[in-house]
């Protein structure tokens, strides 16, 4: 029998060599420098936000599965996460929101990464994150031709629609306070909603981001009796809603969007959704990229101000 003493060296010297295998290899939770992936690392679960009717960015298919510009980025990103996490069966979780409950659900950890068309702004950014900008849209305004509606001077004592929880009513808001219109503002409770109120005459305009109201316009029976205004009002710069505070989550996120964008491959995923035709229908917006979203390529940007894209 080996006494106490010996068997209190060999402890030692275990313990030791144990102590010298995990010389540079961090602990467990110090391996991941993020709340989010540590979360997602061990529920083997990542939760994807997105839109149900918001083509060509976050919209269902004919089997009625998310697709779009946003959704097809967000994939890209959820694979760097699978390699991160080091789970390739990583479980995909998608969760319905619209335009009021996306940011609440982002800024409670309902969900990891909602891949929508939020417009990044300063007031947003108290309660959540952002990627780098995906897009840039710009605000107008869709009226019937004979309302000859140019503006929101024209708009002055009219009633207006735009979409509940949207920098777009919020635009509304601000115009009639400062410019004092006297407008009568109408809430759709999503965009097809805000825009059967312009369809019946309640409102004689419908405010709302230029690329989401060309994609509106396709699916009208009727397209060449309206029009969009020439004049932009905002610029909306969108990006992927995050986790507020979590550096290490944005940082993988941000280089995924980053490296789509170096390596050329946004181009394709760009032309896929906004210059070819798109399920379920075969529309096609046949929208050339503008020039403030090719500047944001060239030197990414995840900034909130508008002045930025001018």
């Amino acid at each position: 029998m080996k006494s106490s003493s010996s068997l209190r060296r060999q402890a030692w010297l275990a313990l030791l060599c144990l102590g010298l295998a995990g010389l540079g290899q961090p602990a467990r939770s110090e391996q991941l420098d993020s709340v989010t992936l540590r979360k997602i690392r061990d529920t083997g679960v990542i939760v994807l936000a997105y839109r149900v009717d918001s083509a060509p960015f976050s919209y269902l298919d004919a089997k009625l599965r998310p697709i779009g510009y946003s959704v097809e980025i967000c994939q890209h990103i959820i694979e760097a996460v699978k390699t991160r996490v080091a789970n390739a069966e990583l479980e995909l979780k998608l969760v319905a929101v619209s335009s009021a409950t996306r940011m609440p659900m982002v800024a409670n950890g309902s969900v990891d990464l909602e891949c929508g068309v939020t417009t990044n702004t300063l007031e947003r950014q108290k309660t959540q994150a952002f990627s780098l900008t995906t897009f840039v849209a710009e605000t107008r305004l869709l009226s019937k031709r004979a309302a000859g509606i140019k503006t929101l001077a024209d708009l002055r004592g009219k009633p207006v629609a735009s979409t509940i929880a949207t920098t777009s009513i919020q635009l509304l808001h601000q115009a009639n306070l400062n410019q004092q219109l006297g407008l009568k503002i109408l809430v759709g409770q999503d965009d097809r909603d805000g825009v059967r109120l312009l369809q019946s005459g309640r409102a004689l305009a419908y405010a709302m981001d230029d690329v989401l109201l060309r994609m509106l316009l396709l699916g009208l029976s009727n397209p060449g009796d309206y029009e969009i205004s020439a004049e932009a009002f905002t610029v909306e710069p969108y990006a992927i809603g995050l986790p507020r505070g979590d550096v290490g989550f944005k940082a993988l996120v941000d280089g995924v969007i980053a490296g789509l964008y170096q390596s050329g491959e946004i181009q394709a995923i760009y032309r896929k959704w906004f210059q070819a035709a798109i399920p379920p229908r075969g529309l096609s917006l046949n929208l050339p990229m503008s020039e403030a979203f090719k500047r944001v390529i060239a030197k990414p940007t995840d900034s909130a101000d508008p002045q930025h894209y001018r």
